[in-house]
């Protein structure tokens, strides 16, 4: 009897450790990426460096997915319904033309200002396609920690508005160690947390906002052959250059640590904002 109720004594005292949501946002970012470092070292030991090849990223972000829905289910004791599969094709490519579109906006504006010099297109090659299986992995598993835990968690706690915030400054904070790293850095990654947590906002589910990620990161990688918060170019479609005033340019962090990009993200980040709260529940904007 008095072992019975010892167990019962210990499962209420974990509910109660798990109930907090600071306990469950620390294991929701750690349930959701440790696959990521973990597959990559193992993949690391056991396979050949040339044979390492689109699949150790596939299969990491599986296992974030895997990871995540564990913690909603067990920790956050719902149902993921931020990404069910029915319409989620649609909501990537929605996402990943909203991605695309803002760097193209930001760039032409560059363009405008003469700090980006356009000087040719490179030969179209299959390897352009490459980068996507880790921009997927990192689209997922950023947003999946960033606004599925840290925005849910925080928003069912101390309401959307406190979600959006907190949430910004942790998605900012988290490239704290990237190159080049600065106040407007600080203010592009945050501008882009709110876009990201408003377009969750909006349309409660993941997978626009992972296509948007992956849409920008691809973007100004791939296509602008350009620095992706502060990761070196690898050479891509275009060729161009970013030279000038770093308060424009990014510097060494790239176009996230632009004072346009600052400016264009926010004007798209305060739309999606006004749609989002005009539609939601009046309980929901506190």
């Amino acid at each position: 009897m008095e072992n019975t109720l010892g167990m019962a004594t210990k499962k209420s005292l974990l509910a109660r450790l798990l109930a907090y949501p600071l306990v469950q946002i620390v294991l929701g970012m750690v349930l959701t990426f440790a696959a990521v470092p973990l597959t990559m070292i193992i993949a690391s030991r056991l396979v050949d460096k040339s044979y390492r090849i689109l699949w150790p990223q596939l299969l990491a972000a599986v296992l974030v997915w895997f990871g995540y829905r564990f913690h909603v289910r067990r920790i956050e004791k719902r149902q993921p319904t931020e990404l069910a599969m029915p319409g989620m094709a649609r909501e990537l490519g929605r996402g990943l033309l909203l991605g695309a579109g803002l760097v193209l906006l930001t760039f032409a504006v560059l363009a405008v200002l003469g700090v980006y010099q356009f000087s040719g297109v490179n030969a179209l090659n299959v390897l352009l396609l490459l980068p996507l299986a880790e921009l997927l992995l990192v689209g997922m598993a950023e947003e999946m920690m960033f606004r599925g835990v840290v925005f849910g968690v925080t928003e069912r706690a101390l309401g959307s508005k406190a979600a959006i915030v907190i949430s910004a400054l942790v998605f900012s904070l988290a490239h704290l160690p990237n190159a080049g790293f600065s106040l407007l850095a600080i203010a592009g990654l945050v501008t882009y947390g709110v876009l990201q947590a408003a377009l969750y906002l909006q349309t409660r589910r993941l997978w626009i906002c992972i296509g948007t990620h992956v849409g920008w990161n691809y973007c100004v990688g791939q296509v602008f052959s350009s620095i992706v918060s502060g990761h070196a170019d690898t050479g891509g479609l275009l060729r161009g250059e970013l030279a000038g005033n770093p308060m424009l340019t990014g510097g060494a962090f790239g176009v996230e640590a632009s004072l346009v990009t600052v400016l264009l993200l926010g004007a798209a980040a305060a739309y999606v904002l006004r749609l989002a709260f005009a539609s939601a529940p009046r309980t929901a904007r506190n």
